[in-house]
């Protein structure tokens, strides 16, 4: 398709993750044309601290993202809406000119606001903020950052003009307006109710004024439309529809049709995300009741501290040298229960059920004898019974859980797949083909443009493999669940000593 189309008969969905951006170009029936994936990093100053740069990263990536997308056969012209989405929900202040005050303090992962947590649950009263936000403080929530950002940095805070989030500044600089989708607006708590789906000033003066955020809206409405400057960056044409943005995790379940009240997403990546798309809402404390993406629908979510980080970091510290391939395929050969080994994963703190900051990793039961495959074993077994926890926790509330559709970077091996619906004993569905959340991205970007319904999504995902748990190793995760309970009551005590005393 040339520059010359009639109409833009493609759409571009671009996706700002922990680890790495992706984009891809399709077509209206959801061919996926072109695609580009750029990797990064993330900075850890200190203990609890993590963050990136918004426009050497989030921005970065977004540009050269594009421009690769619509550089030789397809241009800015052919398309006809774009969508975006980021991690969140993070922070980033900005500058009565548009411009980052400071690097982006990321989602859940980082926990620097524990003070301030606690501060305003005495202040407030932990059970009021429940009652009005749907949800509990914890390290997802962004209004103890707000606070924090205003006691710890008051230089920057006398500067900022606007509180946005990750996938908020990718829009406002494609299209020049301050905008946040509903789903993030949830965890800017507690200045966001629920009930209005607006703003609400009655907490202001314990966090920050609402007047420096950006409007709330829904992930499918349109933001506005690609600005000249932003053009000339990107190579998208001026007058592009741009979508209201979403978080990463919304967009990657919308890209396997996740979308209907039943329908759970577990996204397997740096972290583990779940998204359950529920008609009304079953707020309690141990998990996050936030927007959906569509008017009318709301999300429980949850989400664990370390996962794909946690594969990650044993790669690189005890497996130098070896791929994830053969890291997983001998795990695979490893008798379920890694020959007594026990591993709690909560390397970086950790979120829901636990809402634990100062929680740690613990490697229990290792002997002289044990080997790597079975250290590894150990960790992949360690985040199924993390995800059994949270998926236990959703039972407990009465949520309605129909299907479960596993994505991401975990889910395109069985074997931890396998590994955790033995320990969870569920059924895990994998679509044919998972391509990400820019995916559905791009599907929100139609939808923004007003060139696609939402009952299209039916036709741009296909079913996949089912992977079904293994009855014959159900009594032995039973019990070690239990032993994996036990042993983070057990040792909290003094792992919160240790992560007080680490720098």
């Amino acid at each position: 398709m040339s520059a010359e189309s009639v109409s833009p008969q493609l759409l571009l969905g671009v996706d700002v993750g922990t680890a790495s951006s992706k984009g891809v170009l399709t077509t209206l029936t959801g061919e996926v044309l072109k695609s580009h994936v750029i990797p990064h990093g993330v900075s850890n100053p200190r203990p609890g601290h993590y963050e990136q740069d918004a426009d050497g990263l989030w921005w970065a990536d977004v540009a050269a993202i594009c421009r690769e997308l619509l550089s030789g056969e397809y241009s800015g012209a052919d398309v006809g809406g774009v969508g975006v989405s980021a991690i969140g929900p993070c922070l980033l202040p900005l500058d009565e000119a548009g411009r980052p005050l400071r690097p982006g303090i990321l989602y859940g992962l980082d926990s620097r606001a524990g003070a301030q947590i606690a501060a305003l649950e005495q202040e407030i009263g932990a059970d009021h903020i429940l009652a009005f936000s749907g949800m509990a403080l914890s390290s997802q929530a962004v209004g103890p950052k707000i606070r924090w950002l205003r006691e710890q940095e008051p230089e920057v805070w006398a500067k900022t003009r606007t509180l946005t989030t990750a996938s908020s500044y990718l829009v406002y600089r494609l299209t020049g307006q301050h905008v946040m989708n509903r789903h993030e607006a949830s965890h800017y708590m507690p200045l966001y109710d629920p009930a209005t789906g607006e703003w609400d000033a009655r907490y202001e003066d314990h966090v920050g004024p609402v007047a420096l955020l950006p409007r709330p809206a829904w992930s499918d409405e349109q933001a506005g439309v690609v600005t000249p400057e932003a053009a000339a960056l990107t190579g998208l044409r001026a007058g592009t529809p741009v979508n209201v943005g979403a978080v990463d995790a919304l967009s990657e379940a919308l890209s396997v049709n996740v979308a209907q009240p039943g329908d759970l997403m577990v996204m397997y990546g740096s972290t583990t995300f779940f998204i359950l798309v529920q008609g009304a809402p079953t707020p309690d404390r141990s998990l996050w009741t936030v927007g959906g993406a569509f008017a009318g629908q709301v999300n429980l979510a949850a989400g664990m501290s370390t996962t794909g980080n946690l594969t990650k970091w044993f790669r690189d510290t005890l497996a130098q040298g070896q791929d994830y391939a053969g890291l997983f395929a001998a795990a695979a050969e490893v008798p379920a229960g890694a020959n007594g080994l026990l591993v709690l994963p909560y390397f970086s703190g950790e979120r829901t059920p636990i809402y634990d900051d100062s929680a740690r990793g613990v490697i229990a039961g290792l002997s002289l004898s044990h080997t790597q495959a079975e250290l590894f074993r150990g960790v992949l077994e360690g985040v199924g019974f993390g995800v059994r926890h949270v998926l236990g926790t959703f039972r407990t509330l009465g949520a309605d859980v129909r299907r479960i559709v596993a994505v991401g970077g975990g889910a395109q091996t069985d074997t931890w797949l396998q590994i955790v619906s033995d320990i969870a004993g569920v059924e895990q569905q994998v679509p044919a083909t998972t391509i990400g959340a820019s995916y559905g991205d791009a599907f929100l970007g139609g939808l923004a443009a007003g060139v696609l319904r939402r009952s299209d999504l039916g036709t741009w995902v296909r079913p996949g493999r089912t992977v079904r748990p293994d009855a014959s190793n159900r009594a032995l995760y039973d019990a070690r669940f239990a032993d994996y309970l036990e042993l983070y009551t057990a040792t909290r005590g003094i792992v919160h000593r240790l992560a007080a005393a680490q720098v």
